[in-house]
């Protein structure tokens, strides 16, 4: 097995390691490795496994409260949401094998965080997806979104979990590196909270599910590094799904868990085989021995340089409680699943594997999972620094502003996910209260009692590219406005942070500002972060030219109704009247805006101030609105800014609106209807309930502004009048209904 060390050292790179790292190598363990050995180490010191880059950031994030039970360090972080009831979630990302294989690219990412999910013995009842791709028009964007889609729906739908939500954004920086981010949800109770650990020396370590193939070789690897022209051929990098079979391994792995069989449990994700076993001996400071031989394949004469870093589908580690070994053999045979012991735990710290008898690898458990770390100097760049700081004052005001609202809404960014959401079943289970499309989050009952579980995903990359630190914070601010506004109260986060390569300075600045970001704003909002995903080279080399994303640090966050029944969604219910609140302030200027971006073609300006004591207070007060019963419904301001949301308050039915915005004449009508500032919510409060509500938002000491009615006898249209400045924008329905409608039908094809 070993190589001569000036042939090992050289081709450092194709084992995923710089010479640097491999001299650390060498060093760490006192001699040369062997190819094996070198091709472990580079895999599990690879950014996708090691976040050597990003996780000496991490100590920035708030990662504890009364609310988590588990924290960032397992396979998903777990929320307490009352009853004896916990969930499961995390986000994380196929972003790479979705640009060169859509369809598996995208199914087999939800496959693997389905994964991660009932690995902590909680059954997934939720999907959300929040994908980003190029431009709309071209030929490449349709093809790559057409598969995403196609893979997410084939593979949630197979096994029966329902996709309930996302976001789906199109910008020009994705157009060959498109960003697919899934989240998933589990529900457990307490007691069922399951850990990927080993227990103790002696215990057996059982390999259960699919057979190893050769897909998926080198995926982590090939997920650290960056896309190119021949990332073509690494497709034989993206796995390949079995969603039936994934479907057998969920059931057999809770009803093990549930039966407490088992001592731990590990997906097998990236790095396959070597990443799941090492990973938790590291967590019990133990070692193992395993026999490669043992493994079960499904093609013949495999190596063990396959058989350790395949990354095929649908295969998890049980480490068995001691003494109930053969019961956990005879519950999981019932489900025609491989079950093979291929080893054992040990108490020499390292790990081992034989083939043939032979010991082919032994290394430090310990020096495997703790890759050298790099911090960077991250310096901004100046060309974006200059976009920032431009003067705006000489844009152009547009004279027709309904024609520029009907813009707005048939942008894909904003237009209507229907098209998308239809080829979910987002029913299945049986537990979706809120549809996707119908309100700012998605919502969930958890059975039998009356507690609700809310989710959001959020990120406006146009934010963070221009200010990371406070585009990163306003994801978070976002995210809790969106489940403030089905009456949740926002509880923890999940992250994945998607951007370009960190040995870039600028790009480095983007991840260090945006950490620093997503943790002021967790704190200030009470939602610490229990993991997450890092997704680093994410660019696109042409010739010696780069082309990055734009930072993308997508939120996750999870909230809880305590009463489900007292959700509202987005759309004003028909058959009443109500006055409409702007809970917050007013935007007061253009910077950084869709409107900007599609009307004048300018990516620059300021990103909104954001004043998280005051955004936790409109949190606050839209939440107590919604459950005493005084909001009917609730929309969040984000893209497209007010006139925006207040459109997409009626898209729901027929009723219209007369809206008024009584501001001073030098804020720009524009910025007022479509500058996207923060910490606002848009409320309908049932007429004859006005004083009621209003009396509880001075109690809470939030601005807030009454700004017109809605009623059947609106005429089917929205008016909005800017008295100060002479301009009124009256739109029929009909003509806004198809701008946001129609867009994405046709991308789709």
């Amino acid at each position: 097995m070993t190589q001569p060390t000036s042939s090992l050292r050289s081709q450092a790179a194709t084992f995923g390691l710089t010479e640097s790292e491999y001299d650390i190598l060498v060093e760490r363990i006192g001699r040369e490795p062997n190819a094996l050995e070198a091709a472990i180490v580079g895999a599990m010191w690879s950014e996708h496994c090691g976040y050597k880059n990003s996780r000496p950031l991490f100590g920035a994030f708030p990662t504890e409260g009364p609310q988590v039970l588990q924290g960032p360090g397992e396979n998903a972080g777990v929320i307490d949401i009352g009853g004896g009831y916990g969930v499961a979630f995390k986000m994380e990302s196929h972003n790479h094998p979705s640009a060169v294989e859509p369809v598996q690219g995208a199914a087999t990412g939800v496959g693997g965080i389905l994964r991660d999910i009932f690995a902590m013995g909680a059954r997934p009842f939720a999907v959300l997806d929040s994908l980003r791709f190029g431009d709309p028009g071209s030929p490449r964007t349709r093809f790559l979104l057409n598969g995403v889609v196609d893979g997410i729906s084939h593979y949630g739908n197979a096994i029966g979990v329902p996709t309930v939500g996302g976001e789906t954004i199109f910008h020009p920086s994705y157009q060959e590196n498109p960003l697919v981010n899934v989240m998933a949800l589990g529900l457990l109770r307490h007691e069922d909270l399951a850990t990927g650990t080993m227990g103790e020396p002696g215990n057996q370590i059982i390999y259960v599910g699919s057979k190893t193939g050769r897909d998926g070789l080198g995926g982590a690897v090939f997920s650290s590094a960056d896309l190119s022209a021949a990332s073509q051929a690494d497709r034989p990098a993206v796995q390949v799904g079995d969603p039936f079979m994934e479907k057998l391994l969920l059931e057999a792995t809770l009803e093990a868990i549930q039966a407490g069989l088992v001592a731990g449990v590990q997906d097998m994700g990236a790095a396959g085989l070597v990443s799941s076993t090492c990973e938790m001996a590291y967590r019990a400071s133990l070692g193992i021995t395993m026999r490669l031989d043992d493994v079960p394949t499904r093609e013949t004469g495999m190596v063990p340089m396959e058989l350790c870093l395949s990354e095929s589908q649908e295969r998890m580690i049980l480490v068995p409680v001691p003494g109930k070994e053969q019961e956990l053999y005879d519950l999981l045979a019932k489900w025609e699943l491989d079950v093979v012991n291929i080893g054992q735990v040990e108490d020499h710290q390292n790990y081992r594997l034989l083939w043939d008898g032979e010991v082919v690898c032994d290394l430090p458990v310990d020096l495997l999972n703790e890759a050298p770390k790099y911090t960077r100097e991250g310096v901004e760049n100046p060309d974006i620094a200059a976009k920032r700081e431009m003067d705006l004052s000489g844009v152009e005001m547009p004279a027709d502003l309904g024609a520029v609202l009907t813009t707005l809404l048939s942008h894909p960014t904003i237009a209507s996910k229907r098209p998308i959401f239809e080829r979910y079943d987002h029913q299945v289970m049986t537990n979706t209260v809120v549809v996707p499309g119908a309100a700012d989050a998605a919502v969930m009952r958890v059975r039998g009692t009356g507690i609700g579980v809310a989710a959001t995903s959020d990120c406006n990359p146009r934010f963070v590219y221009l200010d990371p630190y406070t585009g990163a914070a306003a994801a978070v601010a976002e995210a809790a406005r969106n489940l403030a506004c089905v009456g949740a109260t926002p509880l923890a986060i999940t992250d994945n942070l998607n951007f370009g390569n960190p040995h870039d300075p600028g790009v480095y600045y983007q991840l260090q500002q945006s950490v620093q970001g997503i943790a002021d704003a967790c704190r200030a909002l009470n939602t610490p972060v229990t993991g997450g995903n890092v997704s680093l080279y994410n660019q696109y080399a042409e010739g010696d030219h780069k082309v990055a994303i734009h930072p993308t640090p997508t939120i996750g966050m999870v909230g809880v109704l305590p009463d489900v029944a007292q959700h509202v969604g987005m759309h004003l219910p028909q058959g009443g009247a109500y006055s409409l609140y702007l809970i917050g302030e007013q935007a007061q200027d253009i910077g950084a805006s869709q409107y900007l971006e599609t009307v004048h073609g300018l990516e620059a300006g300021r990103v909104p101030t954001l004043d998280l004591e005051l955004h936790a207070r409109v949190v606050d007060a839209t939440i107590a609105l919604i459950r005493e019963g005084l909001a009917a419904a609730a929309h969040d301001p984000s893209e497209g800014g007010l006139a925006v949301a207040l459109a997409e308050m009626l898209l729901g039915g027929e009723q219209g609106a007369g809206i008024t915005l009584d501001a001073p004449a030098d804020i720009r009508p524009d910025a007022l209807l479509f500058g996207e500032a923060h910490s606002r919510t848009v409320v309908a409060v049932p007429v004859g309930r006005e004083g009621d509500a209003q009396a509880r938002l001075e109690e809470l000491g939030v601005p807030y502004a009454m700004i017109g009615q809605s009623s059947a006898e609106s005429g089917g249209r929205l008016s909005i009048s800017l008295p100060n400045h002479g301009l009124n924008l009256n739109v029929g329905l009909g003509e806004l209904r198809q701008a946001h409608s129609e867009p994405l039908r046709e991308i789709l094809g």
